[in-house]
Parts: C-alpha cells; structure tokens; sequence
C-alpha cells in the first residue's frame, strides 16, 4: 500500500486529522471541553498557557514525522518563527491568522542574526502570545537552542522543549539502515562540519581526526556538504582507509531524497561528477554496507511498500 506523503496526496493530510481528533476526544473525556470552545481544531484555552515559547522540532522533512506533540503546538499557534529547514508541508498545518516569521540561514547568508531571533522570540512573548520557534530535526541537535533559551530565561519567558527526529536517524531510516549494529558499530557521534576545514581560522582548529577514525563507530556529520574534500582527507590521515565506506544523503525523508555512495578515497570525485543539493548527511562507517544489502528490500517513507 501506498506511504504516507501529505505532498503527493492531499488525503494524507491525516496526520493533522488524527492530532486534532485525539487532542477532542482526550479533553472531551477529561470534561475541559466545553460546546462552543473547539473551532479550527484548536482547543480554546481562554488564555490560559499564552506568552509562552515552545521550541520544537520538526524533524527530518516529512510532515508525517512530526510527532503529535509538535503538530499540536503548531495547531495553537499565535506566532512562528521557523528557519530555513521547514517544509512548505509543514507550514501548511499552521492555523490561519498564524503570524509567520522566517529566520532561516544558509551558508554566508544569515537572514537575522542570532540576537536578534532571542529578541523576537521575547517580545512575541510579551505581547501575550503562543509563539512556536520551528526548527528542523532536533531544536537541541546543532540547533542554537541554548542561546535562544538563555535569552528566554533572561527575559523570564516561560519556555517548553519539543524533541524531534534528528535528520541523523531520519536519513538512516529512510536507507533502511540503523547507526548502531553490534556487528559493525557500537557507538555513534554527531559532529558538525563547522570545524572540518583548515581554512575555517577558527581557535578551537580542526577536529582531532585520530580520535574519530574508529572502525567500530558511526560517523554523522551535519552541515558537511561543502566539506566534504577536507573530513574525507581528514579521517584518513587519522587512519581509517581509503576503501572505508560513506554516504551522503540529501533532503532525507522527502520525495527529492537523493544519495551518493562511496568510499573514503573516490567520494570527492563524485561529488564533484555528481553534485548534491543541500541539506545534506553525511555518514562515515560500516553501517553504510547495510544500506547497500538492504536496498532493493527495504523501502523508504516516501516509497510504495
């Protein structure tokens, strides 16, 4: 039967449906659900829980992957502020008359600084308002969320952490392949690709490369794509070798998923031959050999099964 993809099939736009359905059918058991006070699919509070900030995750891309949590937040939303890694899917689960504030950066492009997002998040707050800061994946994952909290605190904002999918485990899930495998790898880390680069001039420098060539590890790095070259050189010269395989793997979970598999010594090369939009995974490990033995068995979420 066909996967969930709310973008090819507007039926499937059910995830909503059985958030709102649930969230009724809970307050109308717990008697908080008066007649007259359900409109929308959002549940009047009479005020109650405004000029708060809820940071939530809103996962790898697919709108089906938010969790019902994060779907009901955005459903009483006043005001979101969401970047650049949320979906058009996704913002169309917010309620109409939803204030939409987009602070999205990409590389050499930050749309507003990171001060100045803490202070629109504070002042949306003062006026009263159920503000949503959107963030794609994991708000805590290479997300910035611990200088947005601390100018919450600061402020006194009341403040709720929503957990999302991180696109490490989005984008494995879509290969059909796990981060941890007792037969290739008994730990995980997830690095930025900030550090990845000689040229960066950054004081804390590169990363320290030996420590990372493990064989018994997952590698995932976040924000690489333009990196490639240099963790490739890097994990290399720390000792792993040059048949070690890794893939990259973009817009994870959504219909435009792509990727490209390799090794440690040849993935520069087709990158460059074979160009990848961002955002983009990268994955280092053996685990990467799973996806290639599963794919004509496993289907992604976006898929037929």
């Amino acid at each position: 039967m066909p996967a969930c993809n709310p973008s090819r099939d507007p039926t499937l736009k059910t995830a909503g449906w059985v958030a709102r359905f649930c969230s009724t059918f809970r307050q109308a058991a717990q008697g908080r659900l008066t007649p007259g006070s359900h409109s929308g699919g959002v549940v009047a509070n009479n005020g109650a829980g405004r000029g708060r900030v809820a940071l939530v995750g809103a996962g790898p891309g697919a709108a089906d992957l938010l969790t019902m949590r994060a779907l009901r937040r955005l459903e009483a939303a006043d005001a979101v502020v969401y970047d650049r890694l949320v979906g058009p899917d996704i913002l169309a689960l917010l309620p109409r008359g939803c204030e939409r504030y987009y602070v999205g950066k990409a590389r050499g492009n930050h749309s507003v600084s990171q001060a100045e997002i803490g202070g629109l998040l504070v002042r949306l707050a003062g006026e009263d308002k159920r503000v949503v800061r959107l963030k794609g994946g994991d708000p805590g994952i290479f997300g910035r969320m611990g200088e947005e909290l601390a100018a919450l605190h600061d402020a006194g904002v009341e403040t709720e952490i929503i957990p999302g999918i991180t696109a490490a485990s989005g984008a494995v899930a879509a290969m059909g392949m796990p981060l941890t495998d007792r037969a290739h790898a008994q730990q995980v880390r997830f690095i930025t690709a900030q550090r990845c680069c000689k040229s960066t001039g950054r004081a804390d420098g590169e990363p320290e490369w030996a420590a990372l060539a493990r064989r018994d590890e997952t590698l995932v790095f976040y924000m690489g794509l333009n990196r490639v070259g240099d963790i490739c050189s890097g994990l290399r010269r720390g000792g792993l070798p040059d048949d070690w395989p890794i893939m990259l793997i973009a817009n994870a979970s959504l219909p435009q998923q792509q990727t490209l598999a390799g090794t440690l010594a040849e993935m520069p090369a087709k990158l460059a031959a074979h160009p990848l939009p961002s955002p983009c995974l990268i994955v280092v490990g053996s685990v990467v050999e799973m996806a290639r033995s599963t794919a004509g068995s496993c289907s992604s979420l976006e898929r037929p099964v």
